[in-house]
Order: structure tokens, then sequence, then C-alpha cells
């Protein structure tokens, strides 16, 4: 007897369709799962097993072969449990093979039959609806969340006995209710702009990051507030769109970090430790996974001490920052995720920190080796490179520059703007902008390319410079609510990045 399951793989960022084939035939009782699974998928054996025997079912005491297709792809986690049982049960005659035709079938089993949480059931729940499969059969902890795909009947089941009787003709459970809410900070707790003083400077750059979303570099000596204000740049971010929603709440559901209910609503801020590894920072593994570049997709990553990061690490996040996306290879295999970040870092200009201060003692030595640290390709992809000295006496002492809700309201405005010009584009943000958008949407008058062919005849910029400088230009005239770009925008754009550039070219 042959029965056939239809669930998903993980597959990096993606769900791809795994037929879980089960034949039984006579001969000494064996159980054998084919079909390149890791570890957690052989095991499954001795879980499928317990289970069905523990819920009431007979286990065939003939010979079961499990293949879990296409047999090239690479089988991860125990997911495919729940499938296995169900095809031994269907082909077994316990219950009725036809049923399974509508259905998908994705979690693992406990020895005593109850069905579990696993990771990634967005995605899988996707899958459902891209392979146009009526419904998915998940743990009923995970209801919710495969719920949140329009278009797919979602059956949360608690054990394996619910599974049978579903298949049998019983009706469908109802999702689990939501749980309450919980309470919110309430706004005067949360970070804002109106705690910065003596840093206009830097405001208004972090403005112009929130805007566009733009990488920014905050460099001065320890103390001035780098971190006080990069901490502060989710309160001036939109919040996601239900598109960037979904890709968010999926790499987290992927990667293990989501158990709630509703998408994700704010952007991820990830801020790793400065001794992360490659791997740890872009993704990787021996079971490839995403990194803090992955989880922080649709959001912000904030290096902190970015010189303290070793060179490998900080090298490796040239690609993602340039592509959108990160390629890991493993064994013949390559996965995908998307790492569609908003950089902010923050560094000392030296290793005491007081580089043109009568405090620092650092040599030429010194100063060429922190330089060194920082690559010259690594700074070109910055669009924004921002002082912070030490803020005068009186300015600690004085009003806020803005607060957050100031600066929300244009950062909204101007990505209003973005939103309507980038129409159709799948593009959101003019720091996404390609060569060939850049040029069909922004529209610079002649005062303004004088100005970026001068920065570039002059050999402060690159070629990536040059267009990232015309980007930012195009986010500052949105800040001001101007359909073309004009001089005095490109020349804030180069104040915030060419001495700067000029730098970090000689450094690398």
């Amino acid at each position: 007897m042959l029965a056939r399951v239809s669930t998903f793989a993980i597959d990096g960022f993606a769900s791809r369709r795994v037929s879980v084939e089960v034949d039984l035939r006579t001969g000494l009782p064996a159980f054998t799962i084919v079909g390149r699974g890791d570890a957690a998928v052989r095991e499954s054996r001795e879980r499928v097993h317990a289970a069905l025997l523990n819920s009431g079912f007979a286990f065939p005491q003939r010979r079961i072969t499990v293949n879990l297709a296409p047999a090239h792809l690479r089988k991860i986690g125990p997911g495919f449990d729940l499938a296995t049982a169900c095809g031994v049960l269907a082909a077994s005659e316990q219950i009725p093979s036809a049923a399974l035709e509508r259905w998908a079938v994705f979690g693992e089993l406990g020895l005593s039959g109850d069905v579990r949480r696993c990771r990634g059931v967005l995605a899988v729940a996707e899958g459902t609806r891209r392979d146009r499969i009526a419904g998915l059969i998940v743990p009923r902890e995970c209801a919710r969340e495969a719920a949140l795909v329009d278009d797919v009947v979602v059956a949360g089941v608690s054990s394996l006995r619910q599974v049978a009787a579903l298949l049998r003709g019983g009706e469908v459970p109802e999702l689990p209710a939501l749980a309450p809410a919980p309470k919110r900070d309430a706004p005067a707790e949360q970070p804002d702009l109106a705690d910065v003083r003596g840093h206009a400077g830097a405001v208004r750059a972090l403005t112009v990051a929130a805007a566009g979303g733009h990488n920014l570099l905050l460099s001065g000596p320890p103390g001035t507030g780098k971190t006080m204000l990069a901490a502060r740049l989710p309160s001036v971010l939109p919040p996601l769109t239900r598109a960037e929603a979904i890709a968010v709440t999926r790499i987290h559901s992927i990667a293990g970090m989501y158990t709630g209910q509703e998408l994700i609503r704010r952007r991820p801020l990830r801020a790793p430790h400065h001794t992360i590894s490659p791997s740890g920072l872009v993704g990787g593994g021996m079971l490839p996974s995403p990194g803090e570049a992955s989880l922080a997709h649709n959001g912000v990553l904030f290096l902190d001490e970015l010189s303290e990061f070793s060179r490998s690490a900080l090298e490796a996040l040239r690609q993602p920052l340039e592509d959108g996306t990160v390629a890991i290879v493993r064994r013949q295999r390559t996965v995908m995720f998307p790492t569609r970040f908003q950089l902010v870092a923050s560094t000392n200009p030296c290793p005491c920190g007081h580089a043109g201060s009568p405090r620092c003692r650092c040599t030429e030595a010194d100063m060429a080796r922190h330089r060194r640290k920082l690559s010259g390709p690594l700074l070109d992809r910055m669009d924004l490179i921002v002082p912070m000295p030490r803020p005068a006496a009186e300015a600690l002492d004085g009003g806020p520059t803005t607060s957050s809700a100031e600066v929300l309201a244009a950062v909204l405005e101007a990505r209003e703007r973005q939103a309507e010009r980038l129409a159709g584009s799948g593009l959101t943000t003019n720091a996404a902008l390609s060569p060939r958008l850049l040029r069909e949407h922004v529209c610079a008058d002649a005062a303004a390319h004088a100005l970026l062919r001068g920065a570039y005849e002059r050999g402060t910029l690159s070629a990536r410079g040059h267009q990232r400088v015309l980007r930012v230009a195009r986010t500052i005239a949105d800040l001001e609510g101007s359909a073309c770009v004009r001089a005095h925008d490109v020349k804030e754009a180069l104040g915030l990045r060419e001495e700067h550039a000029v730098e970090g070219a000689r450094a690398a």
C-alpha cells in the first residue's frame, strides 16, 4: 500500500514542497527513511513509532519505507514527523488516503502523540498558498502564525488523534483565541530625541538617514552620545508595511525567534557584540541559519564600536549591504537570506578616542593601525559619516533640538513622496535605488550636477560614492518637499560625507 502526504522543507528563506511517500510491503518488520534527511529526520522513526502506539493506533508490523521527495533537497528538523505519521496511518488504512489530498501537514511529534511547535510555520503557510493546497495542519501553538497568510484553511491540532479525527471527516478546529496584548510602555518611557543635547548636526543626519533608509556612521570620542543617538533611530522610523511585516515575521520564525500570534510591526533593531564571527553576522553554520544581518531585515543593524569588530566580519557585510541578500554555500547547497537593513555604526577617531585633543596619546603608528581596521570599500558604502565632538557645556544645560514626534512627522512625509515616486518598483526608499532607477527618478538641476562633477573630478568620490551622494540629496529634497534636487541639497549631502570619504580612501 502506498500513501502520499504533502509537507514543506525550510530552505533558507524559502519553503520547498516535499512529498512524503510511505510504502508498506510484506517482509521482515523494518522502518526506513530515505531522501537526504538530517539526524532529526532519521530520529523521527522512534518518535513516530511511539506516538502511534501511545495514541491508540496500530503500528504495522511490515516493511515500511518512507521517501522524502525530491531526494536532492536537504531535509532538516523534526517538522516532518506529523506528515510521516499520517502517511503510515494512510498506508495502513487507518485513515482515508483521499482526505490527505487537500491538506499539507507540518509539525513535530512527542512520544505521547502530542503535536509540538516547529520553526518556520509562516514560510510553510506561504508555500501552501503558493502551491494551491487548500488547507494546512499545524501544531495548535502555531495556528495563529499560519493564519497570518490569507486564503489557506488552517487546522491547529494538539494531538495525533485529533489529526486522525479531522481526516476522517471531523470539523476543522477553531483557531485559538488571541492572547491578551501586553501592556505597552508609556510614550514618555520610550527613547526620544528630546533627550539629546548639543548635536544638531548629528540629529539632522539621523533625520536624513531615517527618511531615506541610508547607512550612517557616527564618529567621536567616548561619551559624546553616539550610542544614545543611534538607540533613538527606531523612534523616528515609520511602521512596517504588511509586506515588510510578513518578511520580518517569516525570518524570525525560521530562526526560531518568533512565538507570537500577530505580525511583527516594529522594525527590528539588532545590536550584536563586537566579538561576533562573520557567520554570526551574515549567516552560516553547518546547517545554514540567518545571521544578524538577516534578523535586521527591514530594520536597523547597529554596530557599536565599529573598529573593534574583526575585519573579516566587517568585510563580510560588503556584499549584503550592496545586494540586499546574502548567499551561503555549504556542501554544494546554496541558501539565500534577505539583508535589506539600514546600517548604523559608531566608532572612535583613534584607539584612545580623543584624537585632536591634548588628552590623546596615540602615536602615528597607533592611528594608522586604527584606520586600517575600517577599509575604504566599507566606508564607501556608508552614505553619511558624521562627526560627534564633545558638546559645549552650555548645550548640555539647554533645551532639546527637536523631538522624535517632530522628526517622525517629517520622515513620514518624505517616505510618502518616495513611495508615490517608486510605486510599482517594489522599492520604498531612496537608499535602495538602482543606478537605472536613480537616473529615472532623480531630477537634478545643472548646478547640482556641477557640484557632483567637481567632487568626482577632485577624486573625493568614487563612482559608488557619486551615486550614494545623489541618493542622499534626493532624500534631502524629499524632506523639503522639492520635486527636483537642487545645488544646496547636493552641497549638504557632500558635507555629510565628502571629507570623511577621502580619509577612508586613504586608509584603504
